[in-house]
């Protein structure tokens, strides 16, 4: 099975994208389709079908497609669109001083006024003729998605304009005829300030979802456009698209790399906390690998190219990020259901009503504005709107945060979560062995003591050994393996042991040092002897080191009332001992991966909310089985593979952000459904004319106001997450 997304055109409301997600679904060879509104992209799986058929399927369902989505562009502004709408925007203000000016008792126009209806009411046709050229796009739009059986706004908008156009044509050509009386049944700027305030609102609307998007359009514009690669010991100047994996590439201090890779030669520190969110500079040199984006602060290093264009880690995230706004949650998915079936149910309220209000006796001309007042107010805007907007600014927050979500729906289940369990090793702690502490019983410095180690271990192939970094190079000779207790080898002619205290006793030396060494054991490290001459000259702690700040973390998720869980592999002692040291009082510890997913899924069983925290391959299928599985950015790719959330600044705390994001961002979507259900409830029975008798009334031009302050309503309420400090 094959995937795309397209880019998609002409989709203005939430009836289009259900509308187009309904249609794609039934298509033959498409297996599933998910349209977003707010990014105007189709996400298609298909097979035995080509790209070309999936767009002759959009085409044929009313709408564009625009090739494949690369990534979101800048916002061009179209100056001539501005113009636009600000010259319409005078004129609409003259239409109506010369329309309803008698009104208010306003100084007449000469020539332009009720004395003269014939010269009035052309003027008021020749500039409603002037809107509905610049409203041509909805009205099509409106008749093309009518005849693909998809009506959307559009087509509402587009009856109404009709509707209210003809009848006032009508009563135009009578007033021709010498019937003067009817120059008040003309609706000409109706038409006129319906067009406009759709347009007015959909400039407004989409300068705010274009804000929605910074987030993503930033990660986008991390990558330089061009890099330096060096052939044949010349540095030349290329783009990024000419850039080869296996290239050697050159970074000065203050440029940025450009692609990622592994660096050959040179050192440099770099600002990697666009995707860390870690703001201290970050040692670069020989092996290390780099990132796409990442600023060098003072060195010049070379590197070789190893992910470019669509690989790199940053084309991964940002589309992690998209396909998480294009799944849906199971509130958004009722909501489409329901704007699905919004447009054909007002059609129908908006006909019966002018029916049965002509039937009941009502003039022509009051039915005909019931109508087309019911037409432009009940909009579906504001609720196609509510959830992906949300969902959008939310995933915005969340990757500025180092949160990469890969679906919408942890969004939704984050807010539930009771119960966070964490694997030890690689998740609590850093996943390998750091100097815990040196006990230094000789003449040497520390430094030079912990030196000479560091050359003996890095003959060894014990774990042990990576708890130690060469710093200046000795010459090591006669090195040893004694298996099970340690190594031998001699430094500077010296010869020396390294390992636990079973080598003391076949060395017959006596441990004068069993205080230090219980120390170091209750603080759960492995012990290393260093015997210099048959003599102890020092004694080192080598432990698993714990994460900064985690203890503070587990802290604030208790005063939160979410249960802290370590599950491990390790054993009892060594889990017990950093669990008391974190402050975690449930400890499951000699797991293998099958006991750690069956007790994640025990947990899910009794109605737990849990997410499950880990690392390596052993916690891929807890991670499955848990409500929202997280997995830290340095983890294996199966786990992250597995997990529904990267953390890719390996920064515990953010889960608990992200779930006061998922709190907040829901209370939203409530509010944002609440108020454009509540904003048609209350409009239709308004512009229907029930309260009339009580001085309650509404005309399409205040209609088509009231349906754009819906939607913004909406708009602004969904940005006031981005706005939020706690978190």
């Amino acid at each position: 099975m094959k995937k795309i997304v397209l880019k998609i055109g002409g989709m203005t409301c939430s009836a289009c994208s259900s509308g187009l997600e309904k249609y794609l679904n039934k298509q033959e060879g498409v297996k599933e389709a998910t349209v977003n509104l707010v990014l105007s992209i189709a996400t298609i799986y298909y097979e035995n079908i080509t790209v070309k058929d999936i767009e002759r399927y959009i085409k044929e369902a009313g709408f564009t497609s625009l090739g494949e989505f690369k990534g979101i562009e800048d916002k061009v502004t179209n100056k001539n669109d501005k113009i636009k709408l600000i010259l319409l925007g005078l004129l609409i203000i003259f239409m109506m001083y010369i329309s309803m000016g008698n009104m208010l008792n306003l100084p007449s126009i000469p020539y332009l006024n009720h004395n003269y209806p014939l010269i009035l009411s052309t003027t008021m046709l020749i500039i409603t003729l002037v809107y509905l050229i610049y409203g041509l796009d909805i009205i099509k739009s409106g008749i093309k998605n009518l005849l693909h059986k998809m009506p959307n706004m559009d087509t509402l908008v587009m009856f109404s304009v009709i509707f209210s156009f003809l009848y006032s044509l009508y009563n135009y050509i009578n007033i021709l005829g010498g019937n003067n009386t009817l120059l008040h049944n003309l609706y000409f700027e109706s038409t006129c300030m319906v067009i406009y305030f759709i347009k007015l609102g959909r400039v407004i609307e989409d300068s705010s979802k274009d804000k929605t998007k910074d987030a993503i359009r930033k990660l986008v514009q991390i990558t330089p456009s061009y890099a330096v690669v060096k052939k044949n010991n010349k540095e030349l100047k290329v783009t990024i698209d000419e850039v080869e994996v296996g290239d050697t590439l050159i970074c000065k201090a203050g440029e940025k790399i450009a692609v990622d890779g592994i660096v050959t030669k040179g050192k440099t520190y770099v600002n990697e906390s666009f995707i860390t969110g870690e703001s201290a500079p970050v040692l670069k040199e020989k092996g290390a690998t780099v990132i796409a984006g990442s600023i060098s602060y003072d060195g010049l290093i070379e590197y070789k190219a190893k992910r470019i264009g669509r690989d790199s880690t940053i084309s991964e995230i940002v589309k992690l990020v998209v396909e998480s706004t294009n799944t849906k949650t199971k509130i958004q998915r009722i909501a489409d259901k329901v704007s699905g079936i919004f447009v054909p149910v007002i059609l129908i309220i908006a006909f019966l009503t002018f029916i049965i209000q002509l039937i009941i006796g009502l003039p022509l001309n009051e039915a005909l504005i019931h109508m087309v007042t019911v037409l432009v107010v009940a909009c579906p805007c504001a609720l196609g709107l509510a959830v992906p907007l949300v969902v959008v600014v939310s995933n915005g927050i969340c990757a500025k945060k180092g949160l990469i979500l890969r679906n919408s729906e942890v969004l939704e289940k984050a807010r539930t979560i009771d119960t966070v369990v964490f694997d030890k090793t690689g998740t609590l702690t850093y996943g390998n062995l750091k100097i815990f502490k040196a006990y230094n019983y000789s003449n040497y410095k520390d430094y030079d003591l912990i030196n000479i180690v560091s050359n003996i271990e890095k003959n060894s192939s014990h774990p042990i050994s990576t708890a130690f970094k060469v710093k200046k190079k000795l010459g090591v000779t006669d090195f040893k393996t004694i298996n099970g207790k340690g190594i031998k080898a001699s430094v500077n002619n010296k010869e020396y042991y390294l390992g636990n205290n079973t080598l003391l006793k076949d060395l017959k030396i006596k441990d004068s040092h069993e205080e230090d060494y219980i120390t170091l054991i209750n603080n759960g490290c492995s012990i290393i002897y260093v015997i210099e001459d048959k003599t102890v000259i020092g004694l080192i702690g080598v432990k698993d080191i714990v994460r900064d700040n985690i203890k503070d973390v587990i802290k604030k998720f208790n005063d939160n009332n979410i249960e802290v869980i370590m599950l491990t592999g390790d054993n009892e002692i060594t889990a017990s001992i950093i669990a008391k040291e974190l402050g975690i009082t449930k400890v499951i510890s000699n797991v293998l991966p099958k006991k750690k997913a069956s007790t994640i899924k025990d947990l899910v069983s009794k109605g737990r909310k849990v997410i499950m925290v880990g690392d390596g391959i052993n916690d891929a299928p807890a991670l499955v089985n848990s409500t929202i599985g997280i997995s830290v950015n340095d983890g294996t790719d199966v786990a992250m593979d597995s997990a529904d959330v990267i953390l890719m600044n390996n920064d515990i705390s953010n889960i608990l952000d992200l779930i006061k994001i998922s709190k907040k961002a829901y209370l939203i979507i409530k509010e944002n459904l609440f108020w454009a259900f509540f904003y048609n409830l209350l409009m239709i029975p308004i512009a229907i004319g029930l309260f009339e008798n009580y001085g309650v009334s509404m005309s399409p031009m205040f209609a088509s106001i009231a349906m754009t302050i819906s939607s913004l309503t909406v708009v602004l309420n969904s940005l006031r997450l981005s706005k939020i400090k706690d978190f």
